[in-house]
């Protein structure tokens, strides 16, 4: 048990690690910036606050989708294709798309509490 907490812990410094050195980068996005061509995608690349909330949530969406079982890891990918629609209906809307990362970190946040409430750690 002691080295699972250790593993999870090394597993949260990493991420945040990489995630810390990635706020230091300019349109640090989850996504390739020069790839962007839609509203939404440019907003994120042309924000450094809307980038580091894409990439938080993509960590933790990466980070949960490992510890699941397959098909809800199925039922994950499903949710995340839905919230990617959603918020492509922002538009270049800063605010809109910052209150969408807003609620997918908070939806990723309490389903990786759910998780841990039911497992051995």
């Amino acid at each position: 048990m002691r080295s699972f907490r250790r593993y999870r812990r090394a597993v949260y410094i990493a991420c945040f690690a990489c995630f810390a050195a990635s706020a230091g980068i300019a349109q640090a996005a989850s996504f390739d910036c020069t790839q962007a061509q839609q509203p939404d995608e440019r907003a994120i690349c042309a924000s450094r606050q809307l980038s580091e909330m894409d990439v938080e949530m993509a960590v933790r969406y990466e980070m949960l989708t490992g510890l699941v079982a397959m098909g809800t890891r199925g039922d994950m990918q499903e949710a995340q294709h839905d919230w990617l629609q959603n918020r492509s209906r922002c538009g270049a809307s800063r605010s809109c798309l910052a209150t969408m990362y807003r609620s997918r970190i908070n939806v990723l946040k309490a389903q990786y509490a759910q998780l841990k409430s039911r497992g051995p750690f």
